[in-house]
């Protein structure tokens, strides 16, 4: 746990120092790799889509295992992690909208934000802003990050992989592999939640969550994540608020606010992380 601890931190940082290296997370290999291999049979491309690449991954994995004292393992799992992350900066999305000159320029950085494979205009609207980025930061953020503590690099590869093949054209691979998605975005997105009451006003994410799961009786155990959407509006008219010169209905404003608690909700992931890792030394 303290070397992936380590791995997430470096991540980190060199995605925040260096953020053009984001241009390296290039998937087109294997989107090309996957139409050479044709329309397969239902569930065939989720298997050896995700399957092969992961098992392969895992294979890699066990072969560096202690060698040179477990430093080409931790260099192995460095790039994998960063591979998987994003793939879009999601800092440089959020500044790109702040910065645009105008509202047109706005409106098109905004874009950015969608989920992949979603070509539905996103409005320049305050609570659109908030669920997209709450969204785009389970995708790109913490969907891959939880996966990568639980199971390494073969849970964050894992991860990607069918996040990219739930975004490809509608079939019956990417229907299977939207679900698959959801199963795994289930936990990462309820973490969030309970991360996200710790950061921001317990009192207004509680009753958020409250209110949805009231709204929408499907039970706790449901794939419908849109409480996340709910909890995240709730949490930044709260915090807007609680600034009291502020205006939550600013699409700016807004915005801002949202990656401020992205950011908390991040810090209170690490430093649970750092704490189960202090844990295991005594």
């Amino acid at each position: 746990m303290a070397i992936r601890l380590v791995a997430i931190l470096l991540v980190l940082f060199v995605s925040h120092l260096l953020p053009d290296l984001a241009r390296l997370r290039d998937y087109s290999w294997w989107r090309a790799w996957l139409r050479w291999l044709g329309p397969p049979a239902p569930g065939v491309a989720v298997a050896v889509g995700i399957g092969l690449p992961v098992l392969a991954c895992a294979l890699l994995e066990y072969g560096l295992r202690g060698a040179w004292f477990g430093l080409i393992e931790f260099a192995f799992a460095v790039v994998v992690l960063f591979y998987c992350w994003g793939p879009r900066d999601l800092e440089r999305d959020v500044e790109a909208i702040d910065k645009a000159p105008d509202s047109a320029s706005r409106l098109a950085a905004a874009q950015a934000l969608r989920r992949d494979g979603d070509n539905t205009q996103l409005p320049f609207a305050a609570e659109n802003l908030v669920s997209a980025t709450f969204e785009a930061a389970l995708a790109r953020w913490f969907g891959v990050l939880f996966w990568f503590v639980v199971l390494g690099p073969v849970g964050a590869l894992v991860y990607r992989l069918a996040r990219l093949l739930a975004a490809m054209p509608s079939s019956d691979d990417s229907a299977l592999a939207r679900k698959f998605a959801a199963v795994l975005d289930w936990l990462p997105a309820h973490l969030m939640a309970l991360a996200l009451a710790l950061a921001s006003n317990f009192d207004a994410v509680f009753a958020a969550w409250r209110d949805w799961h009231r709204a929408h009786p499907q039970g706790y155990a449901s794939l419908d994540l849109g409480f996340l959407d709910a909890i995240a509006r709730a949490s930044v008219v709260a915090d807007v608020a609680a600034d009291g010169n502020a205006d939550a209905h600013s699409p700016l404003i807004a915005l801002d606010d949202a990656m401020v608690l992205v950011r908390r909700v991040l810090i209170v992931w690490l430093t649970l992380i750092a704490l189960v890792v202090l844990g295991g030394f005594f």
